[in-house]
């Protein structure tokens, strides 16, 4: 856990500089942008890997993965709802066709779903974030 904390910090810092340069040669417009974005991915990134955790743990608490994936599901809506680059929406509609899958998984009664195009969707996005 302690690990993926740190990776996920790591690459928040990462593209939280990378906005900033943007920033300075695109405009305040950008630099926003670009922050909102890394926040997001930041935000997506540790909701998967509550996700990742609440699958392993599904028979202490079947609910945890739902929550995971609602959280999940606003920071989708959140960035959606916030960016017109052609390369987020489609991380994020890759993400939330994943998202879709993992609950229809659950739905069908699998207490373990598959999360691994979860996480791939999530990296997809992260990398797109990275001006």
């Amino acid at each position: 856990m302690a690990a993926g904390r740190r990776r996920t910090t790591a690459i928040a810092a990462a593209l939280a500089g990378a906005a900033l340069t943007a920033g300075l040669v695109g405009g305040c417009g950008a630099v926003d942008k670009a922050l909102d974005c890394v926040r997001t991915a930041d935000s997506v990134a540790d909701s998967v890997t509550d996700l990742q955790q609440a699958v392993e743990n599904a028979s202490d608490d079947p609910t945890q993965a739902d929550a995971s994936l609602d959280a999940i599901q606003k920071d989708l809506d959140r960035i959606g709802d916030r960016t017109d680059d052609a390369g987020v929406n489609k991380a994020v509609d890759h993400l939330d066709r994943a998202v879709a899958g993992v609950r229809r998984a659950i739905k069908d009664g699998d207490a373990t779903p598959d999360v691994t195009p979860v996480t791939d969707a999530a990296g997809e996005l992260t990398k797109v974030c990275t001006p």
